[in-house]
């Protein structure tokens, strides 16, 4: 088995390897999500990226290579790079003890709508319906409506990421985010595998999450592309 270690320097790809390899859609050793759950790539050898970005596109029209430190290549006739998003990766070393006193709810298949709803208002552009099935997603209600959710994202035997850190405008600044950031982070525990996140650099939530215990521990970019 691959260390954590290596799979921590490409999480798309060892998810798609491992717990998601149902999800797997694979042009010449390049790795993708099927586009309805996520429009991830991932690679090892970029001189291999060129044609699959071309082949990935004829079923979208953006996706994202992850990557810690490698440049993918592409066909600028056909593809081009939107934007670079500058992000960090962060891992758990001791959760913080936390107090939650609010009403944390696993989200089930009933809820799908609501939380795209809910990201798109406060996160909009590229969380799909079927994000959902990535992992388990947790919420706070108040008066009936969902207001904050987390979710799990990408996974292997070895990880879990906490994604979709979203609160509602008019919930923020109650302790929402922290409380189901630490449920989230224990349900991974009991599963005996390693809790990280990905974030952008200088992201105004990084200070929480290093209160909660998380760590920042290496460069993850996201490479924009999206069909000429």
């Amino acid at each position: 088995m691959t260390s954590l270690e290596e799979q921590l320097k490409n999480p798309v790809w060892y998810s798609l390897k491992e717990t998601h390899k149902h999800f797997l859609v694979e042009y010449d050793g390049v790795q993708f999500y099927n586009q309805e759950v996520s429009t991830f790539g991932s690679f090892f050898d970029e001189t291999k990226t060129v044609k699959a970005s071309n082949n990935y596109l004829k079923n979208t029209d953006h996706f994202f290579f992850v990557s810690e430190n490698q440049t993918p290549l592409i066909d600028d006739t056909k593809v081009f790079l939107e934007k670079k998003i500058e992000g960090c990766q962060m891992v758990l070393n001791t959760l913080s003890d936390v107090s939650i006193i609010e009403e944390i709810v696993l989200l089930g298949n009933d809820y799908i709508d609501e939380i795209y709803n809910l990201i798109w208002l406060v996160m909009p552009g590229y969380y799909r319906r079927r994000t959902y099935e990535m992992g388990n997603y947790y919420g706070i209600f108040k008066n009936g409506k969902l207001v904050s959710i987390t979710g799990q994202r990408m996974q292997t035997n070895l990880f879990i990421e906490v994604s979709a850190v979203v609160t509602h405008p008019e919930y923020t600044r109650k302790g929402f985010a922290k409380q189901l950031i630490a449920h989230t982070t224990k349900e991974i525990l009991r599963e005996n595998k390693k809790p990280i996140l990905h974030t952008n650099k200088g992201n105004s939530a990084i200070p929480l999450y290093e209160k909660l215990g998380y760590e920042l521990t290496r460069d993850m970019n996201w490479w924009l592309y999206r069909k000429v």
